[in-house]
């Protein structure tokens, strides 16, 4: 027998609740009604248990930590699992769902969560706070209107050549700046790739360590970035965005 599908009014919530990019205090990026709601949630549902933890610490918590139910959403959650999580949500119970860093469901696995709630006609309630694309997007002084994100290029030198390539010209073509991110240790190389790749006249900007201490953010055309000293990278998020 199928289980019906609880009205909107009669569900709980799912409150997608951002995380911080960086060791930043929690007020200087998430609202106090956001933190409010986010320390009363009795469940949460996150990418990584050890991090989401983290967060709570940062709340003024109605209950021991220890007593909050994390789900983590690994890769061998299917959707049967997830929809066991969300049970409580049918019940009328709400429950938080938090990326690693930044907005959850954005670049986030998290996505799948949402899409399932979508189906089970479960309120979804999305809070304010950081998002290292926007917030690179923002600062970067590229087309605002037309982007796109790829996360991470391919590792390998040659094929990281040619997709970089690839983006440059659906960027040329769609007026459309291309977005992506590296692992800390491997931006140096990133960078270099990008510079040497890209043509004279794309502009890149570099977006490094986003609310945190070393925060830094410079859009340079190519031929710019090659005449100068190469930015310090290596030990921070860095968010890379170009527009030809």
């Amino acid at each position: 027998m199928t289980e019906p599908v609880p009205s909107a009014a009669n569900s709980g919530t799912l409150h997608l609740i951002p995380v911080g990019l960086s060791e930043r205090p929690i007020n200087d990026w998430l609202p106090t009604a956001a933190q409010q709601k986010a320390s009363a949630l009795p469940s949460y549902i996150a990418e990584n248990a050890k991090t989401a933890r983290a967060f709570l610490k940062q709340l003024q918590l109605t209950q021991p930590l220890q007593e909050i139910n994390i789900h983590t959403l690994t890769d061998k959650a299917d959707d049967a699992m997830i929809r066991q999580w969300l049970t409580p949500l049918l019940r009328g119970e709400d429950m938080g769902l938090v990326s690693e860093a930044g907005c959850p469901a954005v670049a986030d696995p998290g996505a799948r969560v949402v899409a399932l709630a979508h189906r089970l006609n479960i309120r979804v309630k999305p809070w304010v706070g950081p998002s290292s694309i926007l917030l690179g997007l923002m600062a970067s002084g590229l087309e605002g209107q037309r982007f796109a994100f790829h996360g991470y290029a391919p590792v390998k030198p040659d094929a990281r050549k040619q997709q970089l390539k690839q983006w440059e010209q659906i960027s040329l073509r769609q007026k459309q700046s291309q977005l992506l991110i590296e692992t800390p240790y491997r931006n140096v190389a990133m960078f270099q790739s990008l510079i040497e790749t890209l043509a004279l006249q794309t502009r890149l900007c570099v977006a490094r360590d986003l609310t945190g201490e070393h925060e830094w953010v410079s859009t340079r055309s190519i031929a710019d970035w090659r005449r100068l000293p190469a930015p310090d990278l290596a030990s921070w998020p860095t968010l890379f965005l170009f527009q030809a």
